[in-house]
């Protein structure tokens, strides 16, 4: 079941800091993007968004299944 933010049960193990790994994953993906604007032309910049971007499908996949 998901509350009205999409955040599923298995979203739910959170940080010391209260955070969810779905959260910490979009907050660094937010980081990404705004280096990927600063860097367009840098491909480390670009695969490190990639890989958060991969990793954040792969988590909402996950609780996606769970939910269902």
């Amino acid at each position: 079941m998901s509350d009205s933010n999409g955040t599923t049960a298995a979203d739910t193990d959170t940080t010391d800091t209260g955070t969810t790994a779905v959260e910490t994953l979009q907050q660094g993906l937010v980081g990404q993007l705004m280096a990927v604007i600063g860097a367009p032309d840098d491909k480390d910049v670009a695969r490190a968004a990639d890989d958060i971007v991969q990793q954040l499908d792969a988590r909402l996949r996950a609780a996606g299944s769970a939910a269902a």
